[in-house]
């Protein structure tokens, strides 16, 4: 008896971590393409593919859009990002806590434009979102800010 009680613990304890499986997959998604158009690109891991609406990104994502190309994210504290045409960016730190609505959001912008409508996190904390450019760092203190970079 002791024997198929142990079973029925191990199958309980396998199938409870095999449901929690896909949340633990969400929960390293941070933002969501809800515009793509024209050649837009996500780089993760060393590799390039296409970002199409619906397409998650990850906390050191990076997004390359072509000459024809721009893109409308929206990360989870509701910070929203629209990309510009020939544009890079790069997601160097992203956290966030749905609960305290405390966080970090550090981004690169190398080249190209990025129009902000900043979220939770730097309403919680206005130093806690920061873009930097090749040529300077901002430091997110309003709710709506557009940069711009030569190449």
């Amino acid at each position: 008896m002791k024997s198929i009680r142990l079973i029925d613990v191990r199958r309980l304890v396998l199938a409870c971590a095999l449901g929690f499986a896909p949340i633990a997959a969400w929960a390293t998604d941070i933002a969501q393409f809800k515009v793509a158009k024209g050649a837009v690109y996500l780089e993760r891991g060393g590799k390039r593919f296409p970002a199409y609406v619906g397409t998650h990104l990850q906390a050191t994502d990076t997004v390359v859009t072509g000459a024809d190309g721009s893109a409308g994210i929206t990360f989870i504290d509701n910070s929203l990002l629209s990309i510009g045409p020939n544009s890079v960016l790069a997601i160097e730190r992203y956290a966030f806590n749905s609960t305290t609505h405390e966080g970090v959001f550090d981004a690169m912008l190398t080249r190209g434009t990025l129009s902000v409508v900043s979220g939770k996190i730097a309403k919680q904390s206005p130093d806690a979102m920061k873009v930097r450019t090749p040529s300077s760092i901002l430091g997110v203190r309003g709710t709506e800010f557009l940069v711009r970079t030569g190449e």
